[in-house]
């Protein structure tokens, strides 16, 4: 029997100790890459795992397609996982279910959003949001349901700074977190500056507000998608304002599609892969990623 600690306490225990780059994992493969380069969680973004499915992120896959791609990434890597749930799947009482298949799945924590379904990236315009005590329910189920799960951690994420402002993402935080967040996701912040100003609105970094104990200051994620709302800040920023950790959603999804296309447009224009081969992971790199070793039985890898 294992005496790992469960992911949850191994993902509280990583960000309690500093601020953590969690790269986004678009497949097990990704994940496990993710793992051997020394990450101590990997991510499953909403949009990567929806556009490898070929089609867009505004919530078409389904609860049980999340869940397989977080069982088959935190079996390949061992990390602890942390999951897009988007709205949820639903209401209040899928909310609640997808915590626990979250949980069952492998997932040390989710992250749940306070926009109208169909939901759109967030960082894009056009957005709608929930009415605050809508999401308010929504979390509440979730932390209930997290109890039953090894304390799953739940996010909230909020949009509402692309709709109505900054202030009133501060408000939505600080009313998330009363009704049992452990964390906060602050969507398309537009500076740095206005990451450092939510950090210490909700009790973090060097300007926190002393009004708030520390029993009640929430982890923060901090969001570093390309060619988004956001530009492109540091990990040592975050970590120097009070955030837990910085997720990378699409970047390894982006950097692979972008050399697929390479390839194909080269491929296509020689008829061979001799001008690109050198750029390819050889076969004894991929055998070395997932531990296989030709003619010796295979096990999951540790």
């Amino acid at each position: 029997m294992s005496t790992e600690a469960p992911a949850p306490a191994r993902l509280r225990a990583a960000m309690d100790r500093r601020c953590i780059a969690i790269p986004g994992a678009f497949n097990a493969l990704a994940a496990r890459a993710i793992a051997r380069h020394g990450f101590e969680a990997c991510y499953i973004s909403g949009a990567a795992t929806s556009v490898a499915a070929g089609v867009p992120d505004v919530g078409l896959l389904s609860l049980e397609h999340f869940a397989r791609c977080i069982r088959e990434a935190a079996d390949a890597s061992n990390l602890p996982v942390l999951a897009d749930a988007d709205t949820g799947f639903g209401e209040a009482e899928m909310v609640r279910k997808t915590v626990i298949e979250y949980a069952r799945a492998g997932a040390a924590g989710l992250h749940l959003e306070d926009q109208k379904f169909p939901k759109r990236c967030g960082h894009l315009d056009g957005k709608e949001l929930v009415p605050t005590d809508h999401m308010v329910e929504k979390i509440q189920w979730a932390a209930r349901a997290a109890k039953q799960c090894n304390g799953t951690i739940i996010c909230a994420r909020t949009d509402a700074r692309g709709v109505d402002g900054f202030d009133a993402a501060v408000a939505r935080a600080k009313a998330y977190v009363a009704a049992g967040a452990d964390m906060i996701f602050p969507e398309g912040l537009a500076s740095e500056q206005e990451f450092a100003l939510f950090a210490a609105a909700l009790g973090r970094g060097p300007n926190a507000d002393p009004s708030i104990p520390a029993g009640k200051r929430p982890y923060l994620l901090a969001n570093m998608t390309e060619f988004g709302k956001t530009p492109n800040i540091p990990l040592s920023h975050f970590s120097a304002t009070g955030y837990s950790c910085v997720i990378y959603p699409v970047s390894l999804l982006r950097v692979a599609m972008g050399a697929v296309d390479r390839a194909l447009t080269q491929l296509q224009k020689d008829g061979s892969v001799a001008g690109f081969q050198d750029q390819m992971q050889t076969r004894q790199q991929l055998y070395d990623l997932i531990n296989y070793k030709p003619g010796t039985p295979w096990e999951l890898p540790a």
